[in-house]
């Protein structure tokens, strides 16, 4: 079994626990090699204290969770099927007590917990595993690190694909069409979240959504992209200039641009997450546009887009080694402008590695 599943199952014996039930994909995808989201259907992790684990999975899925590498059982079932009947036999047949259960409180569903209850009669949700789960994910191993480099790689990729889309009267959805098109055509399997383009005044929506707002000279285009490679994501933003740009708008981005390089260069271990958000925030606020930065400096990043790690104002986690992390400043004005940089880094004893090189100076796209 993998390192993480080891430890997890130490820690059921330990806190006198009878089953682990990972009830969500991103878990299962991290702890097991596994990656797929079954939608509507049942894919679960049953890891036991001094038992073999498994995976349970739809039949159409159960030949790919063997190809993943997971060396375990892995038990299926068709559609129609008593999914949670089936579980408790497999259950049954792994331990003789199903009393004490540790579950993701955040993740498992009310109606997967009730059809547990009805199988597993003596079932009791005693323990949960989310902090447990925090706590194995927050440190990178070099792996881990190693694949998050080339997701970063990646994306560097994109964005230069997505720059050269760019055209007068195009739209954000054709632009972000044509770069996904082209990496897929690199052998990129996926982006690890729905790329976001968003031109001139649109931008100012810090999570709004690709749309068909059109490109015309003297705009700004942000782009917000993530790729994946090998379970592992990236996630970095760039803000470019079409055909021209103004005073006004190149004022701000340098800015922007400022606040996170300040951040990115002063990152280090031991330093907390607040005083992190508040150097780049600082500078943003010392130029008189504070309360257009209104979201947090980063979050955590790893298999899954947003991790645990919060950098925000406030927040009193100490930065260690091995931890990744975006930072991302930004300067939204409604009905003007929108402006975000963003790299994600992993923090090394001498400070931020960052896994996308794409120059951050104001790029002019003719």
């Amino acid at each position: 079994m993998t390192t993480q599943i080891a430890q997890i199952s130490d820690w059921l014996n330990e806190h006198q626990l009878d089953v682990g039930y990972f009830s969500d994909y991103h878990s299962i995808a991290y702890l097991t090699g596994f990656e797929s989201d079954p939608i509507e259907r049942t894919l679960a992790l049953f890891v036991f204290p001094n038992a073999e684990p498994f995976i349970f999975a739809p039949a159409l899925e159960v030949e790919a969770v063997k190809q993943s590498g997971w060396s375990h059982p892995v038990f299926g079932y068709r559609d129609g099927e008593d999914a949670y009947g089936l579980i408790a036999q497999h259950l049954q047949s792994s331990t003789n007590s199903l009393k004490n259960w540790a579950v993701e409180q955040g993740q498992l569903t009310l109606a997967r917990a009730n059809e547990v209850k009805r199988t597993v009669s003596n079932a009791e949700f005693v323990a949960d595993l989310t902090p447990l789960m925090t706590q194995l994910r927050l440190i990178k191993t070099p792996d881990e690190i190693a694949k998050m480099h080339q997701a970063g790689r990646d994306v560097d990729q994109a964005f230069e694909f997505g720059f050269a889309a760019l055209a007068e009267n195009t739209t954000e959805l054709a632009v972000a069409a044509k770069l996904e098109y082209e990496l897929k055509k690199q052998g990129v399997v996926g982006m690890s979240f729905e790329s976001l383009v968003q031109f001139g005044k649109h931008a100012a929506e810090p999570h709004g959504a690709t749309g068909d707002s059109t490109l015309h000279a003297g705009d700004l285009a942000l782009f917000d992209l993530g790729t994946l490679f090998e379970g592992y994501v990236s996630d970095a933003t760039r803000t470019v200039a079409f055909k021209q740009v103004s005073d006004h708008q190149r004022d701000i981005y340098n800015i922007v641009l400022e606040a996170q390089l300040a951040a990115q260069d002063a990152v280090k271990p031991g330093m907390t997450a607040g005083e992190l958000d508040s150097i780049a925030r600082d500078v943003i606020t010392k130029a008189g546009y504070g309360e257009y930065f209104v979201h947090r400096l980063g979050h955590g990043i790893g298999s899954s887009v947003h991790e645990s790690i919060q950098i925000a104002g406030g927040n009193d986690l100490i930065l260690e080694s091995g931890m990744a992390f975006s930072i991302e400043p930004g300067i939204y004005i409604p009905g003007d402008l929108g402006i975000r940089i963003e790299d994600s880094i992993v923090l090394t004893d001498t400070g931020a590695d960052s896994f996308t090189h794409l120059s951050k100076d104001l790029r002019i796209i003719d």
